[in-house]
C-alpha cells in the first residue's frame, strides 16, 4: 500500500509523520459525504465500495475513513 498523507492528528488512523495508518483508505466523492454508511472505519464499508463516480479536482472528495481517536494522548 502506498504511503498516504493526512494532516488530521485528531484521527484515531493518524501516524507519526502525518502518515495514514488505516488498512484501507475509503475516499469518496463529497456528493456522497452525507450518505449513512453506518460506522466511519474503513473495514466496515463492504459492498458500498462497488459504485464509481468521478471527480474534475482534490477538492470534491473526502476521506471517509476518518474516525475520531477515542482518547487523545497528553
Amino acid at each position: 500500500m502506498p504511503a498516504v498523507k493526512c494532516s488530521v492528528a485528531n484521527c484515531e488512523y493518524w501516524a507519526k509523520g502525518n502518515l495514514c495508518s488505516a488498512e484501507e483508505i475509503m475516499v469518496e466523492i463529497d456528493a456522497h459525504a452525507t450518505v449513512n454508511l453506518k460506522e466511519e472505519f474503513a473495514g466496515e464499508y463492504g459492498q458500498n465500495t462497488q459504485h464509481q463516480d468521478k471527480a474534475k479536482t482534490s477538492s470534491e472528495t473526502c476521506c471517509l475513513t476518518f474516525k475520531p481517536k477515542t482518547s487523545e494522548k497528553k
